[in-house]
């Protein structure tokens, strides 16, 4: 097996209830020396498409339509003449960084793509928006989670669940059911294993990350997307 899996962070301003705030996210390349698919670029095309190099990007593929998901999509899609996927339930959150385009592909649960000699499966996950998914390669041994899934928890939008009830569903039934070896590779912050966060669900079900059960006080989770005016359509 050839390909493999490299990250590029970025950072820059993100707009979260009238206050900027500084965050670095991740893109993550899965490919070998031939060809690559890019999932979440975020901001920063060019520092991107330097660690991409002369490979080939086939797609380009957004876990959620959030702004800082989509940011750099067209200009890394546009070097290759490459597709871009988003999931049909973000599209209208697409639109609202790019007004005057749609993805070429509405992704659907279950979907494959294929890049050098492994696939990617599309693990739909919504909670922080309607049209939230997660990537996984079995191959690699790796699940790409976007902002579903970090490594103190679930993601959070601008310091809130939109719908942690849907969130926690699509964590516990997506995503702990995979190995617990499996790679968590999220769009912010560090990478883990499966096994190391599945300990801490029945903690999240019993009302830790809302504050409704008695407990120490959690620190804030790192969050990594949100800009104040952003709409999210639970129906679309």
């Amino acid at each position: 097996m050839t390909a493999r899996i490299e990250r590029v962070v970025t950072s820059g301003l993100v707009d979260i209830e009238g206050d900027e705030h500084k965050v670095e996210n991740n893109t993550w390349i899965l490919g070998d020396d031939d060809e690559v698919i890019v999932i979440d670029p975020a901001r920063d095309a060019d520092k991107i498409l330097e660690k991409v190099g002369d490979r080939e990007v086939l797609a380009v593929i957004c876990t959620h339509g959030l702004p800082d998901h989509v940011g750099a999509a067209i200009e890394v899609a546009a070097r290759d003449e490459a597709v871009i996927a988003v999931h049909a339930k973000d599209r209208r959150l697409w639109r609202q960084t790019w007004e005057e385009t749609w993805p070429d592909i509405e992704m659907e649960d279950e979907g494959l793509f294929s890049v050098a000699d492994v696939e990617l499966e599309v693990l739909a996950t919504p909670g922080v928006t309607a049209g939230g998914v997660s990537l996984y390669c079995e191959e690699l041994a790796a699940v790409f989670t976007g902002k579903t899934l970090l490594m103190d928890g679930p993601g959070k939008l601008g310091g809130e669940y939109p719908a942690l009830a849907d969130q926690l569903t699509s964590i516990g039934e997506r995503l702990f059911t995979l190995p617990h070896e499996t790679r968590v590779l999220p769009a912010h912050g560090e990478e883990g294993r499966i096994g190391d966060l599945e300990p801490e669900f029945d903690r999240w079900l019993s009302g830790s990350l809302t504050g409704t059960q008695e407990a120490e006080p959690i620190p804030p989770l790192v969050d990594g997307t949100g800009a104040s005016g952003i709409t999210l359509n639970r129906d679309e």
